[in-house]
C-alpha cells in the first residue's frame, strides 16, 4: 500500500467524482483511475460503487476512509513535529478556542506571544465546548481554550488563569436598565436571548434561573455572540453573559447590569491532553500562557 493510493481515495471519497480528485490532485484522471483499483485489489474489496458521473463510498470504504484519514492526521502531526523540534521558534501551534474569547482575550494573548516569538504561526479552530474537548482528545488541535474549565478528567487536563462573573445586558430602555444590580428572579417574566441547548453558556443560564425558581422563556436563539448583543440591543429581550465579552465596549441601546443573585462566575482556561507531550511550540505557548495570566492576575490584585 503505497502513501500516493491513500491520498488519491480520500479525495476522491470527500469529493465523490474521480474527474474533480485527479483536477485537485493536479494528475491524469487514469492515474486516480488506477491508483484505486489497485488498493481495492490489495485490501480485496470495493471501496467505491459509481452512480451517474459520481462515485460513492461502500460500507467497507467508509471503514476505510475513517482510518486513512487519522493515518494522515498523524502522519503530518509527526511531520509538524519534526519540523517544531527542529526550530521549535518558527512551528505553528494548533490551538482552539470559544466564541466568548474570541473578541478579547485570544487576540491580546496571540499579539502579545507573537512579539516574543514573530515566526510562530497560528492555526485556529473556533468550537462549543463539546467540540473543542474532543479536539483536543483527538489531536486536532493540541490546546485549547474553554469556560468553563473541566476538571480530573482523565484524557485530558485544564489550566484555570482566572474567574470571571457573568452579566445582564438588557435594552437601554428596558424598565430595570437604572438598577445598579439585578436579581435574576427579577427578569422572571422577560423574554431570553440565549445560545442554543447544548452550549454551556446555555446551562449556566438555565441552570441559574432554576435555582431561581423560574423557567426562562428563551424568545431567541443564537450562536453568535455579536448576534445575540444585536438582538437585545433591538429590544427583542434580555440575555446573560460573560463580562469579558463586553470588554470593550457596551454595544449601543444596551445596559450592562452585574447580578447579584445568584452570584454568576465561570473559570477561563486552557485544556492539553493527558496522553501525550506538548510539542515544541505548543509548549512553548503553554507555558507563555501561565506566565502571561500569573502576571496580569497579579497586577490585577
Amino acid at each position: 500500500m503505497e502513501w500516493r493510493q491513500i491520498q488519491y481515495f480520500i479525495e476522491v471519497a470527500r469529493r465523490e467524482h474521480v474527474t474533480e480528485a485527479a483536477h485537485a490532485l493536479h494528475v491524469a484522471q487514469s492515474a486516480v483511475s488506477r491508483q484505486i483499483a489497485n488498493l481495492e485489489a490489495e485490501l480485496g474489496v470495493r471501496l467505491f460503487v459509481r452512480e451517474g458521473r459520481n462515485v460513492r463510498l461502500t460500507p467497507m470504504g467508509r471503514i476505510f476512509l475513517e482510518h486513512a484519514e487519522a493515518s494522515v492526521r498523524e502522519i503530518e502531526k509527526a511531520k509538524h513535529e519534526i519540523d517544531e523540534f527542529l526550530d521549535p521558534e518558527r512551528g505553528t501551534i494548533r490551538l482552539g478556542f470559544p466564541s466568548s474569547l474570541a473578541s478579547h482575550i485570544l487576540p491580546t494573548v496571540i499579539s502579545a506571544f507573537r512579539a516574543r516569538y514573530p515566526q510562530i504561526g497560528f492555526q485556529l479552530r473556533q468550537g462549543a465546548f463539546r467540540q473543542l474537548i474532543d479536539s483536543v482528545v483527538k489531536g486536532e488541535v493540541e490546546l485549547s481554550f474553554i469556560a468553563p474549565v473541566p476538571t480530573d478528567e482523565k484524557e485530558y487536563q485544564g489550566h484555570i488563569f482566572f474567574s470571571e462573573k457573568l452579566v445582564a445586558l438588557l435594552p437601554s430602555n428596558h424598565d430595570l436598565s437604572d438598577h445598579p444590580a439585578l436579581r435574576l428572579d427579577q427578569l422572571q417574566h422577560q423574554s431570553f436571548v440565549l445560545f442554543p441547548s447544548g452550549f454551556v453558556l446555555n446551562r449556566l443560564v438555565v441552570d441559574a434561573c432554576h435555582q431561581m425558581g423560574f423557567e426562562p422563556q428563551i424568545s431567541f436563539e443564537g450562536e453568535d455572540i455579536d448576534a445575540i448583543k444585536g438582538l437585545v440591543a433591538a429590544g427583542l429581550g434580555v440575555t446573560i453573559l460573560p463580562e469579558i465579552t463586553l470588554m470593550d465596549r457596551v454595544p449601543r441601546g444596551t445596559v450592562k447590569i452585574p447580578v447579584s443573585e445568584p452570584e454568576l462566575n465561570r473559570t477561563v482556561g486552557v485544556i492539553i491532553p493527558t496522553n501525550r507531550e506538548l510539542p515544541p511550540s505548543e509548549k512553548l505557548f503553554y507555558e507563555f500562557l501561565q506566565e502571561f495570566f500569573a502576571n496580569l492576575n497579579q497586577f490585577r490584585e
